[in-house]
């Protein structure tokens, strides 16, 4: 395993990160506690330190399972966790307040079994809140010990840095992270996303590095999925199965075969390649973990970054941070970027 700082931190986590939405009993796909034992334990065996959760994975069960599961190794651990989302039926049961985050907390705590969050991340921005409370309260909760570090998720770039230029004037804790959604079916967050969080040292941690199971070879452009997460995971298909797609991931199969390695090792390995801190993996089985490690060893030149790239053509943001926008805002980002991606940031 290669363990890195975060940003520009000086908390060391490993390049692989176990995503542990997986973890929980909202989909059928999903792992409960006796389930996702062998995995965690498998993750730990061969060296990953880094755990990422959230409040809102199967309203806390996710949290439930990893703060069970890590009783005993907790201190080995650097433990990620994210609020934001909707917990409940109440006007002040979601979002970014103080209010909001305050309690969330306390739940998040007790669900992890521990006095303590290495990682607590705002999983999307709130629209209705002010960045200024947002940030206060973070930084209250690592002055009060409950938070070590904060970090951000699905963020646009200008809410980045509006975030990040709050915290310097206000002298207030700063986020060391973005997790952000990166892969080689979508790379709209190379245009602003990924060099800003170079510029300012924030840890860029990508989640969905194999596009919800896309690049890892099982679809094919001539037949019907078959698999229970297509049936299952309506993102999936509604985001990763353009044709265009298919171009990109026949390049990752081809690649593979010539190198003798799996797709989704080479689909990983051009992540590492691209300057990222940790990927964060989702694993339902212990044979993930195992060929997630592998890609660390897997060696792409200059020509094989090029043939895995040439295929893509710009497409529609994606991900959380853009569903609290109306249609109408949608479009007019959509319409500034009609060109396609000329010489992206390495």
């Amino acid at each position: 395993m290669e363990y890195v700082n975060l940003g520009n931190a000086g908390l060391k986590v490993s390049k692989i990160c176990l995503g542990c939405m997986t973890f929980g009993n909202s989909a059928e796909w999903m792992l409960e506690t006796e389930q996702s034992k062998p995995i965690i334990n498998r993750a730990i065996d061969l060296g990953i330190n880094f755990f990422d959760t959230a409040n809102v994975y199967s309203k806390g069960r996710s949290e439930e399972i990893v703060g069970e599961l890590l009783q005993g190794r907790r201190n080995d651990i650097v433990l990620a966790s994210k609020v934001r989302g909707v917990m409940g039926d109440g006007v002040n049961d979601y979002g970014l307040s103080r209010y909001h985050i305050m309690k969330q907390i306390e739940g998040s705590l007790s669900r992890l079994k521990t006095d303590h969050i290495d990682l607590y991340q705002t999983h999307r921005w709130d629209y209705t809140t002010p960045i200024e409370e947002t940030l206060t309260t973070m930084s209250d909760l690592v002055r009060n010990g409950q938070v070590r570090y904060i970090g951000a998720s699905n963020y646009f770039a200008w809410q980045l840095s509006k975030s990040l230029w709050t915290s310097k004037k206000l002298n207030l804790e700063k986020f060391v992270s973005m997790q952000n959604h990166h892969n080689l079916c979508y790379r709209e967050e190379e245009r602003e996303m990924v060099p800003l969080c170079k510029n300012e040292g924030v840890g860029l941690i990508p989640y969905s590095p194999l596009a919800r199971g896309f690049l890892t070879g099982k679809y094919s452009r001539d037949l019907s999925p078959q698999s229970v997460r297509y049936g299952t995971d309506h993102l999936l298909h509604q985001r990763f199965f353009r044709s265009e797609d298919f171009d990109v991931l026949e390049n990752v199969i081809e690649l593979s075969n010539q190198k003798n390695v799996s797709p989704s090792q080479i689909a990983l390995s051009w992540l590492f390649k691209k300057g990222i801190t940790s990927i964060i993996l989702g694993a339902t089985k212990v044979e993930h973990i195992d060929s997630a490690v592998g890609a660390l060893s897997v060696k792409l030149s200059d020509d094989d970054l090029r043939f895995l790239e040439d295929p893509y053509t710009p497409r529609d943001l994606s991900g959380p941070s853009y569903s609290t926008l109306t249609d109408t805002d949608l479009k007019r980002i959509n319409d500034l970027k009609k060109d396609p991606l000329s010489n992206p940031p390495a």
